[in-house]
């Protein structure tokens, strides 16, 4: 069995790296633009899909509002990329938002920033998978009636890959990355060209009128442009992770990551704009409720997402097209390897908040890959139930979106500004005093424009399912502080006083577990005898009284030294008179150590543990939380251990070329 889970393992993650190899794992900026920044990227996919939608509200009346509403986000996306080339230069650790709120305004503000960034991570992986599906299934109808099934397949494939490690993901992901980037800006410019020479292009939906559902005029009509634009704003979540994967960057580090936020900003919004432009010239109607809001459409239509209407325009006006079925593809592939910007941030995050104690240690550990594999874990399985509990469906779990970004965005560019203020109070150079001012300006003007888009998030999505996330920031906050008090309790329970802890006990008593007279127990007798306690006894509990007078006759015929104490057992319980012995014999002596030796069974079949073992568990289980006892187990392997000694030593393919044993002996040798 161990041979088999070790051989899996190395197939499905890859041979295991060295530590020292981790440098080996950085990636160049042709890599980490598919890496970090497809979040980004792939908002191009659905961002115009809640614009239009949220207009739709009104009827076609806001349409024309959509590109003004697409400038407005892309204002904010271009503030918000100025802003965070600041941070990656000023904190390239890798800490992010997390370590410029922590440092500079305090644990707490950390704290917020790092709980809103993990639900937001969570989300990025449900929304992101979801919406490939839904695009995928606008090609092949089939796949939405399964769309969870098909989610959930998604993530954990996701996962699979992520565990393989940071630069092998990135090169799986380089292609479809760059393909969409070819598909949506080739798309753009052929259909402007088109438009350009005065070519028809029309969507199947463009004949189709909207019913409005409410009438929109005066503050309501605000509050409408408010709730679009905050829906439209969902582009922007993805850039903080280039701040925080900051290490996973070839030298010059900060520089690279730098240039790729760039890159980033500048294709996103290029192919956004695009992308409304299209839907504004194909006249492309879109609706929450197409059954009842759409006009003229015909019974059972199903509506396909606004990348596939533009496509279908743009392309001919047929679905036949190949280009259609490029883009449809490309798209629902960048959609779902969109979730690997949370799979390279989130478990970053996590090892900082580990190392700073306020989540389990655990999730400092890198896996054979170099990878914090326990943090990817937990983020799939955490956005499974996500997908399940939402069934998948991208317009409900982009409502819970957006607000976790944007807590972090503001936070952040507050702490910059006092960042850039309390570096200014000491630096006296005029050329750096002046890069500091223009850096400050620049966060400050982030924040303002941040600040603006969390109140309008909180405003118009609180009521739609932002309550769901921020109430998950709130106890994912709770968790955290509570996981620190308890580190922080048991570090102070464990520091060494050296007077105190130095100190030898007066004795030790040794006690040796009996429950037949066989080769374990003579090992146990024997180990016992050589680690010379101040006095040792055996003892057994009698249930049955002629296997105890059984056992008492061999003792004396054996002629063993050592005593043999019988506990009475009237209920026929072994545990408990145990128990009570040892602690009878602290309370005797309780500057006594007492050392209980327990005769135990090593196996080599899964269904052996069953049949074995069980009650020096349960002993040992008690025995640990009993003061002043130290517990002792005394192996002895069965046969059928042999073969997991044997698997013991078993390597994966390659162990020749290492050097390494390979399993064909029983032992290593030395």
């Amino acid at each position: 069995m161990s041979r088999l889970t070790d051989l899996s393992k190395r197939i499905l993650v890859g041979r295991a790296l060295r530590s020292d190899k981790l440098s080996e794992t950085l990636l160049p900026k042709r890599l980490a633009l598919p890496v970090f920044a497809s979040d980004a990227l792939s908002s191009v996919a659905y961002a115009p899909d809640e614009i239009l939608l949220t207009l739709s509200l009104a009827g076609l009346a806001t349409y024309h509002f959509s590109w003004k509403i697409g400038l407005a986000v892309v204002v904010v996306m271009m503030t918000v990329v100025a802003s965070y080339r600041q941070n990656v230069h000023a904190y390239p650790s890798g800490g992010g938002d997390y370590e410029v709120a922590t440092v500079n305004l305090g644990p707490n503000a950390g704290l917020t920033v790092g709980s809103a960034l993990l639900v937001d991570y969570v989300l990025t992986v449900a929304v992101s998978v979801s919406s490939g599906v839904a695009n995928i299934a606008s090609a092949v109808p089939s796949i939405g009636d399964h769309k969870v099934l098909y989610a959930v397949l998604l993530v954990l494939l996701l996962m699979g890959m992520n565990l393989r490690g940071v630069r092998e993901s990135g090169t799986a992901f380089a292609i479809p990355t760059y393909l969409f980037m070819f598909a949506i800006i080739g798309m753009t410019a052929f259909g402007l060209l088109r438009y350009a020479t005065g070519a028809e292009m029309h969507a199947e939906s463009s004949g189709y009128g909207i019913k409005a559902e409410d009438s929109f005029t005066g503050l309501a009509l605000v509050f409408l442009l408010l709730r679009t634009f905050s829906s439209g704003c969902a582009a922007l979540t993805g850039v903080e992770a280039i701040s925080n994967g900051v290490p996973a960057f070839r030298k010059p580090k900060s520089k690279n990551a730098a240039t790729t936020l760039l890159l980033m900003g500048t294709v996103a919004v290029t192919m956004l704009m695009g992308m409304l432009a299209l839907a504004n010239i194909t006249k492309v109607h879109f609706a929450e409720n197409p059954a009842e809001q759409l006009i003229g459409a015909p019974a059972g239509y199903e509506q396909k997402t606004v990348v596939a209407q533009v496509a279908d325009a743009v392309f001919g006006g047929t679905f036949a097209s190949p280009m259609f079925y490029l883009v449809l593809a490309v798209t629902g592939l960048i959609l779902v390897l969109a979730a690997n910007t949370a799979f390279n941030g989130f478990p970053v995050l996590g090892s900082i908040l580990a190392q700073d104690r306020y989540l389990p240690r655990q999730l400092h550990t890198r896996g054979d890959r170099l990878a914090f594999s326990n943090g990817i874990m937990m983020l799939s399985g955490f956005a499974i139930i996500l997908i399940v509990a939402f069934k998948a469906e991208p317009t409900k779990l982009i409502q819970l979106y957006v607000v976790g970004v944007f807590v972090s965005f503001t936070m952040s560019q507050a702490g910059m500004i006092r960042h850039w203020t309390r570096h200014l109070k000491t630096e006296q150079d005029p050329a750096t005093r002046r890069h500091m001012m223009r850096s400050r300006v620049i966060n400050a003007f982030g924040l303002v424009m941040t600040g603006v888009v969390l109140v309008i998030v909180l405003i118009t999505k609180f009521t739609q399912g932002a309550w769901i996330a921020i109430l998950a920031m709130f106890f994912l906050f709770m968790l955290m502080k509570g996981i620190r008090r308890h580190y922080d309790r048991v570090r102070a329970e464990l520091v060494a006083d050296t007077d105190e802890d130095m100190k030898l006990p007066s004795r030790v008593q040794g006690i040796v577990l009996v429950s037949k007279l066989h080769k374990p127990t003579l090992r146990a007798l024997a180990y016992a005898r050589a680690a010379r306690p101040s006095s040792l006894e055996a003892v057994t509990v009698a249930f049955d009284p002629d296997e105890t007078e059984a056992l008492r006759q061999e003792w004396e015929e054996r002629g063993i030294e050592v005593p043999l104490k019988v506990l009475d057992s009237p209920y026929r319980e072994i545990t408990r008179p145990i128990i009570e012995y040892v602690k009878n014999v602290r309370r005797t002596s309780p500057r006594d150590v007492v050392t209980v030796y327990i005769p135990e069974y090593v196996v080599g079949h899964w269904w052996e543990h069953i049949l074995h073992n069980q009650s020096a568990l349960r002993l040992k289980g008690r025995l640990l939380f009993t003061p002043g006892v130290v517990v002792a187990s005394v192996p002895w392997q069965l046969a059928s251990s042999d073969r997991v000694k044997v698997g013991a030593v078993y390597n994966a393919p390659g162990a020749v070329r290492r050097g390494e044993p390979t399993g064909k002996g029983d032992e290593r040798k030395p």
